[in-house]
């Protein structure tokens, strides 16, 4: 199996592609590693900047993303950490999306975290990605994302469409991220005060498609 690990840095929350980064993963090899920095369409935010240290100047003379984007596509699965950003950044990408958070939240449900450099250290993934880079930039989450992907297809055995299957249905989310309750198993909740997920469910008008399916889910246990 062949698979596309892409990954992109932003101008910030909203979207501006400032970097677009890939390898491809082919019968357990990283290979084709490719990356390039993009002129965004909007100024880079001071908080995004703090993060992946792309600067104004680093990308004021680079092509814009609707043509640095032309050498990454045509693939038929591209996977990404939190697909669904990705996803939203580039799309001109026509392949299937497989997400690794997803993945990585129905193989490994006891994680304290998700996020990528957590899910590295707590899983101990063998990640060699090149060493002038640092985290946050593209290139380099995408080396590390691809030691996920291994990982999930050593330890699972799941085939693409599987993969493919779990990223577009909603995940199972243990612990409540926000709130009066943040950081308390969704469980516990659910036995203490249902109430209050109730009021939630009621309420919170953009709760994502995983947490509305998670708190329906304890609610009803």
């Amino acid at each position: 199996m062949t698979f596309r690990v892409i990954d992109t840095e932003t101008c910030g929350f909203n979207g501006g592609v400032v970097e677009i980064a890939s390898v491809d993963v082919v019968n357990g090899a990283i290979t084709r590693p490719m990356s390039d920095l993009v002129c965004p369409d909007r100024e880079i935010s001071p908080q995004a900047m703090a993060i992946h240290h792309i600067t104004e100047e680093m990308v004021e003379d680079k092509p814009r993303i609707a043509v640095a984007v032309r050498r990454y596509q045509d693939h038929p699965f591209y996977v990404a950490h939190n697909a669904a950003f990705d996803r939203a950044m580039l799309p001109e990408m026509n392949g299937q999306w497989i997400c690794t958070v997803k993945l990585a939240r129905e193989l490994f449900p006891n994680q304290p975290s998700y996020s990528l450099q957590n899910l590295r250290s707590s899983l101990a993934l063998e990640a060699y990605p090149p060493e002038h880079l640092h985290p946050h930039r593209a290139l380099y989450d995408c080396y590390v994302t691809a030691a996920l992907l291994q990982r999930i297809l050593n330890e699972s055995g799941w085939e693409a469409e599987q993969m493919v299957a779990i990223t577009e249905r909603p995940t199972l989310l243990r612990t409540l991220k926000f709130g009066k309750y943040r950081g308390q198993k969704i469980a516990e909740i659910a036995q203490q005060d249902p109430g209050y997920l109730r009021w939630m469910l009621k309420s919170i008008a953009d709760l994502s498609a995983d947490m509305k399916y998670s708190l329906n889910y304890f609610l009803q246990k």
